[in-house]
């Protein structure tokens, strides 16, 4: 994988336990041998069935090890990054949700201490569908709780989630806006993405489409500048439906072309 990526002119990739976590130590170690080789950066996206909002407790305290043991296979990998779904509301109220949700976390910064040591990063991620934990604002609070935790941001989900929220250049400088003003420039320069066109209903999220099927959104050219402009550094994957590594590299020659027009301003 990695060697196809780096022929294709890709230079990151989202190793996927989204199903489980299946994959041998001997495996792994091999796909980071091969991503370091061609200089591939690497994430890994934990488990789709976490919850660290339930209020059964074994239920939430496996949605930690599950982490946990995501944060094992990142090392194997040579990634630097684990990306989540924090949870969901069920029967709750959302306010207990996140106060379950921020317990939890508090519980596994402490047993994560090493891995974050090492410099790995949790990246909580920014949810599409209305009744999941997962606004930016929410997002933004857990990355309060450890300088190691910061946020993913998926800005399909924001814009299915608002509804059609990101029109403009705009709408993505409020967005970084409000990241800064809550983490730092720092940790904002350093932001986890994905991007895709989503497809949204009146509970936002419905369906991931491609680059192509331009009647959704949002638009990626805004999001290019706003990167440039700030000199901003995210690891963005691409989430469009089966195509992603193509769409991918069109993402990435859109910020390229972008970069190159910058370069070329007299100022």
């Amino acid at each position: 994988m990695p060697k196809w990526l780096y022929d294709m002119g890709l230079n990151a990739y989202e190793y996927s336990l989204t199903r489980g976590i299946n994959i041998k130590e001997e495996t792994a170690r091999l796909i980071g041998q091969q991503a370091s080789k061609y200089d591939i950066a690497v994430s890994v996206h934990a488990p789709y069935y976490i919850n660290l909002a339930s209020p059964e407790k074994e239920k939430a305290e496996k949605s930690i090890q599950y982490i946990l043991d995501s944060l094992e296979v990142a090392t194997w990998l040579g990634a630097n990054r684990i990306v989540f779904h924090p949870g969901s509301c069920a029967r709750m109220s959302r306010q207990k949700a996140n106060e379950n949700i921020i317990n939890m976390l508090k519980q596994l910064v402490n047993q994560a201490k090493d891995y974050l040591q090492s410099g790995l990063l949790l990246c909580p991620e920014t949810m599409g569908k209305i009744n999941q934990i997962g606004t930016l604002d929410e997002i933004l609070y857990f990355c309060t709780l450890h300088e190691n935790i910061i946020p993913t941001l998926d800005f399909g989900h924001i814009h299915a989630r608002g509804l059609g929220a990101i029109n403009s250049k705009d709408d993505y400088v409020k967005i970084l806006d409000k990241v800064e003003n809550a983490i730092g420039y720092e940790r904002t320069r350093n932001f986890h993405s994905h991007f895709s066109h989503i497809e949204f209903t009146e509970r936002g999220e419905k369906k991931h489409w491609t680059l192509s099927d331009t009647e959704y959104g949002p638009e990626f050219s805004f999001l290019a500048e706003v990167i440039i402009e700030r000199d901003l550094t995210p690891i963005i994957i691409c989430e469009s439906r089966g195509v992603m590594a193509e769409d991918a590299l069109r993402l990435k020659n859109i910020y390229e072309e972008k970069i190159t027009l910058s370069n070329n301003v007299n100022i």
